[in-house]
């Protein structure tokens, strides 16, 4: 299949794909947001201590947590490469897409077997989770300059947080109403309930999965590459390795997006965490906030979108990053909900437009070329060893000072440094439409 088959800004391919943000994103907001990581904290916390044994060593049990969710990426990291490679070959990205997709729902329905004790069945479920989840958006990332033409993947690429947070919020809101009144529906047991979030989260990730799957293309491009195939993704990360001393915009881009991303994701993963043991706040209210902080990230998503079209890509990113800055600094003083609330009001505010606006960013200043999947798994790749590092470096500090406060500010620095990279890459130029709104698409 060739790209030019792929009849682009297709309303029904485009809310298909969308779909798939509808259907995972509930792994990020119940397994990694709002639900998991303070039932974690909660069910691993033996008589008042914050200590686990984890294969004999005696650690923070908020800082092992970092480090596996970490260790996941990492892995994800080293293998997705492979499988680009071989869907290269094959011409068939569908189908592992699928695979992932279906191994991250399986894992976030075995969560329902986790009650604490049984720490090493909780920790490796959520990295299988991870893995299952991230292999799929490597794909899934990678359908998007093959379906919207460039005048449009601001949009587009918005479309698809939007229908995440919405699909996301939907879910967690059924689990808290079940939450909420499990006194009135005679439930005993208090780890019963957040166990059921985790198991209809699997389902629901599969479930609506069948929409894209069903809709999109089965594969972008199809290639007989050189030597042996299944080596071939490695090759191809080095050829984008080595095609990056030409484009020096395009490395002074990733290399501002490595440093900042760190910093999102480590913040998105463990804001809740941070919620439950820094600040004592319970596991309602915390829902309640992410909850409230996901309503505020479509808002964002489209107002980065809208800002990008004013004032281009580049400037409509700093200004993201300098709000995360701000939250880095404000977050170390962090002592009450309502500091709290104000925190997250910001973070809901730029978590979805700095995302969106990177990949769309990045769609537009790779070169013209039938190797986007290869070029999509080298920014794949990038953003998650830029979690690990994150999330480990975020978890080791932790043990080490046994609060996550001087972590928040390790992470100020690396936005800082972002910042800074990204100021560099200098304005895109324009292609007319780019980023601005389709007042004839329902969104």
């Amino acid at each position: 299949m060739t790209q030019q088959e792929i009849r682009k800004d297709s309303p029904r391919v485009i809310n298909a794909w969308a779909m798939y943000d509808w259907a995972n994103s509930v792994y990020a907001l119940v397994i990694t947001s709002a639900i998991f990581p303070p039932y974690y904290n909660q069910v691993t916390r033996q008589g008042g201590s914050n200590r686990v044994d984890f294969l004999g060593w005696d650690v923070e049990n908020t800082a092992i947590y970092s480090i596996c969710l970490g260790l996941g990426f990492g892995v994800i990291a080293l293998v997705s490469p492979l499988a680009s490679s071989i869907s290269d070959y094959s011409g068939n990205h569908k189908s592992f897409m699928k695979f992932f997709c279906y191994t991250g729902a399986a894992a976030c329905s075995a969560l329902f077997l986790f009650t604490g004790p049984n720490l090493l069945l909780g920790l490796g479920a959520l990295m299988l989770a991870t893995i299952g989840y991230s292999g799929s958006i490597v794909f899934y990332n990678s359908y998007l300059p093959a379906i919207a033409s460039e005048a449009r993947q601001d949009r587009v690429s918005a479309r698809g947080y939007a229908f995440g947070y919405i699909g996301a919020s939907t879910l967690l809101i059924l689990n808290l109403a079940f939450i909420l009144n499990q006194k009135a529906l005679g439930v005993e047991d208090d780890t019963l309930l957040p166990r059921i979030a985790f198991l209809t989260t699997g389902f629901w990730w599969v479930g609506f999965a069948q929409v894209t799957f069903r809709n999109l293309p089965r594969g972008i491009y199809r290639k007989r590459p050189e030597g042996h195939y299944i080596l071939n993704g490695y090759r191809e990360l080095g050829k984008v390795w080595n095609r990056l001393k030409q484009e020096r915009r395009l490395k002074t881009f990733l290399s501002a997006f490595f440093f900042y991303i760190m910093g999102v994701q480590t913040v998105m993963f463990m804001a809740a965490s941070f919620g439950e043991k820094e600040v004592k706040m319970g596991l309602t209210e915390l829902i309640a906030t992410v909850l409230t902080l996901e309503f505020i990230g479509i808002g964002g998503a489209f107002l980065f979108a809208w800002l990008s079209r004013k004032r281009g890509n580049i400037p409509a990113l700093a200004i993201a990053v300098l709000v995360w800055i701000g939250i880095c600094i404000g977050a170390y003083f962090i002592r009450t909900p309502l500091h709290f609330y104000i925190a997250a009001f910001f973070i809901g505010l730029v978590m979805g437009g700095i995302q969106s606006l990177s990949r769309s960013t990045y769609s537009k200043l790779i070169p013209k070329t039938e190797n986007n999947a290869g070029y999509f798994s080298f920014y794949d790749v990038c953003e998650k060893v830029a979690m690990m590092c994150g999330l480990v470096m975020f978890g080791t500090l932790d043990n080490v000072f046994g609060s996550m406060r001087n972590s928040i500010i390790a992470l100020g620095i690396w936005f800082t440094i972002g910042l800074v990279l990204l100021v560099r890459v200098g304005p895109l130029q324009r292609t007319g439409q780019v980023g601005s709104p389709d007042v004839n698409r329902k969104i």
